[in-house]
């Protein structure tokens, strides 16, 4: 069994490197024409070469996965201001992307808990799939629309799950199907279980991101992780990918849905003994405060458990 490791959009270990700079629409709404643009572009610029610093970084550190910022782009997505970022950025975008290809990384987004697809206003309807073209279109300057993916949760449930699972269905064929190829679908730590959330990729045929933490938090006595995995990771073949899983750990058993600085092995062990039993190859994609820090750590540690073989910057085989 392999396990790689990756973190979520800043690397920590880098000086003023976020990749998620901002300019306000408050702010922009102050500035005269030319000024909103060069804001625009300048801002845009520091998101793209903060990202590509640290494209170099996890090629430097052999880390596999990223997932990118959806931030890059400031008021991309804002009715009043959607300007086109491709054409001026067109060289860092691609660079980006094959440098991405070149060194076999996996790169994903995963888009805020306002792009859904259950409610039933239609603006924000509107709006998921508004921000999914963004998240796609970034992809997609860079050249990895193919292989890319965007995670999303199912959503609220609004007081009936049922109803707003319905919606859902409905809902989403709003969305292009070259995205929602594209689309993963992950188990939250409040409403929507494994078990209900497989069943909505099931029937819509989207590839689910299991979340340990989220199942910890969430899950019903009879939905036990040796029965779910097998049935998650089957979803996996219909974007011949490697599944992925998001790791964390509590902040705290009173603080039990927050994510801590770093992840703790004993939290993980019983996810692990059993990946170890199916001999599964899989990729961890850190959630923890620690970013990059928290994905060498947690790779380090798992390295000293016996019969564990650390085979890289943050790769372990089992």
């Amino acid at each position: 069994m392999i396990i790689r490791f990756g973190y979520v959009s800043h690397a920590l270990s880098l000086w003023d490197c976020s990749p998620a700079k901002t300019l306000t629409f408050t702010r922009w709404q102050k500035l005269d024409k030319e000024e909103r643009k060069a804001q625009l572009l300048h801002v845009t610029r520091q998101n793209l070469e903060h990202t590509l610093r640290m494209i170099h970084y996890n090629i430097a550190h052999e880390i596999y996965l990223y997932r990118f910022s959806s931030s890059i782009v400031p008021l991309a997505t804002h009715p009043e201001v959607m300007w086109d970022y491709r054409t001026p950025f067109k060289e860092l975008f691609t660079e980006i992307g094959e440098l991405v290809k070149k060194h076999n990384l996996r790169t994903s987004f995963h888009p805020n808990q306002f792009t859904l697809f259950t409610s039933d206003k239609q603006h924000i309807t509107e709006n998921a799939v508004g921000d999914m073209n963004y998240h796609f279109d970034m992809l997609d300057a860079m050249g990895l629309s193919d292989e890319g993916i965007i995670n999303i949760h199912v959503g609220g449930a609004y007081g009936n799950k049922q109803k707003a699972t319905e919606r859902f269905h409905e809902n989403i064929k709003k969305l292009p199907s070259r995205i929602k190829k594209r689309m993963t679908l992950e188990n939250d730590d409040k409403t929507y279980t494994t078990t209900e959330t497989l069943a909505v990729c099931e029937k819509e045929n989207i590839t689910l991101l299991f979340d340990y933490h989220h199942y910890m938090a969430n899950h019903e006595e009879d939905e036990k992780i040796e029965e779910l995995l097998p049935k998650v990771f089957k979803t996996w073949d219909w974007v011949n990918l490697r599944p992925k899983i998001h790791v964390s750990s509590p902040k705290s058993e009173k603080e039990f849905r927050s994510h801590a600085d770093y992840v703790d092995v004993q939290f993980l062990m019983p996810l692990l003994t059993y990946l170890k039993e199916l001999n599964m190859d899989v990729d961890f994609m850190i959630e923890a405060k620690q970013k990059d820090r928290a994905a060498l750590k947690l790779c380090e540690d798992i390295a000293k458990i016996r019969g564990v073989k650390r085979t890289g910057g943050a790769t372990i085989e089992w």
